[in-house]
């Protein structure tokens, strides 16, 4: 549901890609013309448009299907001639009608393919700002048209990557256990894709004008989740310098006994016993996914039980496994990864998560809750806390209404509780500093069925930091998720501006905003992200002392 919602979002909203945020559309300005490049593999062709080279679908690891299924992808071949890199590459394996891209191809075991968005083919040494799709760990690309890099590369002057890596069961069955030494890693495979990916960029990224030694990941959702992996990941440790963890905060992934778990539950929905594994080689992927769907869904009761964010793929479910090897260890529990300590990072979350999954469901009775509907609701989630829990966000949000009160909750459980720990760990680490963010831009656009706005909801934040915010088109405002007051074209340049000022220098600035402090355990500083940014300190502090107290209650609860 929430995946479908999210191509619902991308496909509604008022944006064009590549278009400027300041509203002048780039359609019909220039006809496209070549650009080609030649790397370590042989030459592409992409296309020069509005002042970007632009190339799509370039492969940066080879076969990952038949007998190479669940294993590192094998090399790259060299191509003869010029090999075009014109249009999307497809997809990870996934359910239908849950990518966004204009003219995506079908999905495909074979999917590790890149997009490059640069403003030259030159010796520029530009940032390299690598980005994760969302889509938890099951759905999504690097086409979204939402996250189109053309206006990051045109107006700031970095070059965007974006990759697609194997996802669900294709990306994070856990064999380790039963496979032997040559599917160690098994369980991370979906991560480890990208780790090739930015070996790739170390390798190449020069002839499209970027510097393979100042590299910043990014990642909104479920790409926070895997940009919190690679944060921990000594494999990918020398291919990045800073990162920004957005709406995903990864503190924890899945343990191995509930990864080997879902594995026998995977080999026995088959028939399969351990010593017959091999023959999920030959059964076809939509099989596979098949069988991937029916475990979540037998194991979705479980999920409604789990509310406080980790990131951590349960039972039946498929995500990034601590393995001991190829994540060592959770990404932010107990500590900051000591591997990352000397790199810069953002992390942050968006004011009105929950709006997001509340219109995904068709929920509409969670933002038009009474009182006493509000401690019914609560209780039957968060259980003996619920009283602490409301009492606590009424004396902090005293104005609000209990549909308000409930969103809150469930927007700081989703990421804001994780991205303050996360905040917390790396700062006390005494390292690189850490950036702490609250996106704050309030879109007017109402639910469907209510009178309650979406406000600063999930996922609204990518049109914004990558700078793809225009006016929606003509008769279409009741399409126009982010809104139509004109504050949205400040709040994009503001957000944009940070997040390439802190690709390209390791601290994150905005011209005419104020100065954004590093986080620290005294003052506890955060940005408010919007047309207007301001410096908070210590913004959340009684709610946050509350979560803080009953998490290790609410952990021990979680199946």
């Amino acid at each position: 549901m929430v995946s479908l919602t999210r191509r619902r979002f991308i496909a509604q909203a008022p944006l064009a890609a590549g278009a400027l945020v300041c509203g002048r559309s780039r359609f019909g300005i220039a006809q496209p013309e070549k650009a080609v490049v030649e790397i370590a593999h042989g030459k592409l062709c992409g296309r020069r448009e509005d002042g970007v080279a632009i190339f799509k679908g370039i492969p940066y690891g080879g076969r990952v299907s038949g007998r190479r299924r669940f294993l590192a992808p094998s090399a790259v071949q060299p191509w003869k001639g010029v090999r075009d890199a014109l249009r999307l590459g497809p997809p990870a394996i996934q359910p239908g009608h849950q990518t966004y891209g204009i003219d995506e191809p079908a999905a495909d075991e074979e999917c590790l393919v890149l997009n490059i968005w640069t403003p030259a083919l030159d010796d520029g040494k530009r940032p390299v700002m690598f980005y994760n799709h969302g889509g938890g760990y099951t759905s999504g690309s690097g086409g979204s048209v939402a996250q189109d890099g053309a206006n990051l590369a045109r107006l700031f002057d970095v070059v965007v990557v974006q990759t697609n890596h194997r996802l669900g069961l294709l990306g994070f069955l856990y064999l380790d256990e039963v496979a032997g030494e040559e599917y160690i890693g098994s369980g991370c495979r979906g991560v480890l894709d990208i780790v090739e990916g930015l070996k790739w960029v170390h390798d190449n990224i020069a002839c499209f004008g970027g510097d393979p030694d100042n590299v910043m990941i990014f990642g909104e959702s479920g790409g926070g989740g895997k940009t919190s992996c690679l944060f921990a990941m000594p494999a990918a440790a020398p291919y990045f310098h800073k990162a920004s963890i957005e709406s995903g905060p990864g503190v924890r992934m899945a343990e191995p006994d509930v990864a080997a778990e879902t594995t026998w539950m995977l080999l026995n929905e088959f028939g399969l016993t351990v010593g017959k594994w091999r023959r999920l080689l030959d059964i076809p992927a939509a099989d596979l996914l098949a069988v991937q769907l029916r475990l979540q869904q037998k194991t979705a009761h479980a999920r409604l039980k789990r509310t406080l964010w980790s990131s951590a793929a349960g039972l039946g479910e498929f995500g990034p496994v601590v393995d001991g090897k190829v994540l060592p260890a959770h990404p932010f529990d107990p500590v900051a990864p000591e591997i990352s300590r000397h790199k810069p990072l953002m992390v942050g979350w968006n004011e009105d998560e929950f709006t997001f999954f509340a219109m995904a469901a068709g929920d509409t009775a969670a933002v038009q809750l009474d009182q006493a509907s509000l401690l019914k609701r609560v209780e039957a989630e968060y259980g003996p806390v619920a009283g602490r829990m409301i009492s606590t966000y009424r004396r902090t949000r005293p104005q609000a209404f209990a549909g308000e009160i409930y969103v809150a909750i469930r927007s700081m459980d989703f990421s804001g509780i994780g991205s303050l720990e996360i905040a917390s760990k790396k700062a006390g680490q005494k390292g690189a500093p850490a950036f702490l963010y609250q996106f704050g831009y309030q879109s007017e656009f109402r639910i469907p069925g209510t009178e309650y706005a979406l406000g600063a909801c999930h996922a609204m934040d990518i049109l914004f930091k990558f700078a793809n915010v225009v006016p929606p088109p003509a008769g279409e405002l009741e399409k126009g998720w982010p809104g139509n007051r004109p504050q949205r074209f400040a709040a994009a340049r503001n957000m944009a501006g940070m997040w390439t000022t802190f690709a390209r220098c390791g601290k994150p600035a905005a011209q005419g905003q104020p100065e954004w402090p590093a986080y620290t355990l005294a003052g506890r500083p955060s940005m408010r992200i919007d047309h207007l940014c301001e410096v908070f300190f210590d913004r959340y502090r009684e709610e946050r002392e509350m979560w803080e107290e009953i998490s290790q209650q609410l952990r021990s609860q979680r199946p």
